[in-house]
């Protein structure tokens, strides 16, 4: 492993305190190092190492009550409060899955993590943070004021580490994958994907034929795909919050998925973002970050799952939007036609 900054930990603090304002991963990206590197400065001081595995760390955030969860990409954060529980253990996928925290987890890259308190003006606030093998977060848990901080104590007693050091060696960050085509494979792309059953096979067929996932859309061509003008993204989101429907809206990374479950009330812009502010739900999207939207339907047992999903310009999935189907309350025809109503590339360029 290798650390690819030459600051030191006291002068990324020193660093740190010249911008007090900046997010943190503003604030990391400012002064050249990595998210991790900047909490790791502060061990010690508020900051203590933690094992990093969900297998230890979810059943101690199981034990905290009502919390904050974050995942986030650089496009697009999402936060949800509530409770987990509910923790499936995977070697390569585990789940946490709550009315309200509803999370697909893939432990090999929670490689660091820290439980962090920190003065803030709103006052103390703790939080449990995990980093990838580069030092880029993959999942925050952040404490409200209804957490139970005895139980948080004794969740970093637990899980604290034996090294306690400052400085935190990373590995390079793996680069951007962009659009992996095959068009000597189309035609089998377009037989197997009219003969999936279920959402989940549609990334074993794109490995299968050494695609992914934006490289399958751009070649596979209606009746699978619709490539929308780049302002759906904000589109979609309105039109949720004006037909008053539920959806499923997915942000991940490497190492997390976060699912919100239910409906948007309160859309407020603020210069580039489009931010989701309701109770128990935020979600913050930088709009000019959205490079390529896509209409996706897949065929399912229990019928076509049609979804928007938001690709950046290195071809990273920004964000997915389904309808619910959940019985009792299935509102995918309604989600369909918002689907439908959104503008294709080709009708905002005429």
């Amino acid at each position: 492993m290798s650390d690819p900054t030459s600051l030191s930990p006291a002068q990324i603090r020193a660093a740190a305190g010249e911008h007090p304002k900046l997010r943190a991963r503003d604030l990391a990206d400012k002064i050249g190092v990595t998210e991790a590197q900047l909490v790791a400065a502060r061990v010690g001081a508020g900051v203590t190492r933690i094992a990093a595995h969900p297998d230890r760390l979810i059943p101690a955030a199981e034990t905290l009550g009502e919390v904050m969860a974050l995942t986030r990409v650089d496009a697009c954060v999402h936060e949800k409060v509530g409770a987990y529980g509910n923790y499936h253990s995977g070697d390569h996928a585990a789940m946490t899955l709550t009315e309200d925290i509803d999370l697909r987890i893939f432990p090999s890259h929670w490689v660091h993590a820290y439980a962090v308190e920190v003065e803030t003006e709103q006052g103390l606030r703790r939080s449990l943070q995990v980093f990838d093998a580069a030092g880029d977060a993959v999942h925050k848990i952040h404490l409200r004021d209804g957490s139970d901080v005895d139980a948080w104590r004794a969740a970093v007693a637990d899980l604290a580490l034996e090294n306690q050091a400052q400085v935190q060696d990373i590995e390079p960050r793996k680069p951007a994958e962009g659009a992996k085509s095959r068009p000597d494979k189309l035609d089998v792309l377009r037989a197997e994907w009219a003969k999936l059953t279920d959402t989940h096979q549609f990334l074993r067929l794109c490995s299968k034929l050494r695609m992914n996932r934006l490289g399958a859309y751009r070649i596979a061509g209606a009746p699978f795909v619709r490539q929308l003008d780049p302002s759906a993204a904000d589109a979609a989101l309105q039109a949720v919050q004006e037909a008053g429907i539920e959806v499923m809206i997915f942000v991940g990374n490497r190492g997390c998925i976060q699912i919100h479950t239910g409906p948007v009330h309160t859309l407020t812009p603020m210069g580039p973002w489009q931010n989701v502010m309701d109770p128990g739900f935020n979600l913050h999207l930088r709009r000019d970050k959205v490079a390529e939207i896509w209409a996706v339907e897949k065929p399912t047992q229990r019928g076509p799952a049609v979804s928007v999903e938001a690709f950046d310009a290195e071809g990273g999935l920004i964000f997915q939007i389904f309808g619910v189907g959940k019985e009792g309350r299935d509102q995918r025809p309604e989600w369909a036609g918002i689907v439908a109503g959104l503008g294709s590339v080709m009708e905002a360029a005429e």
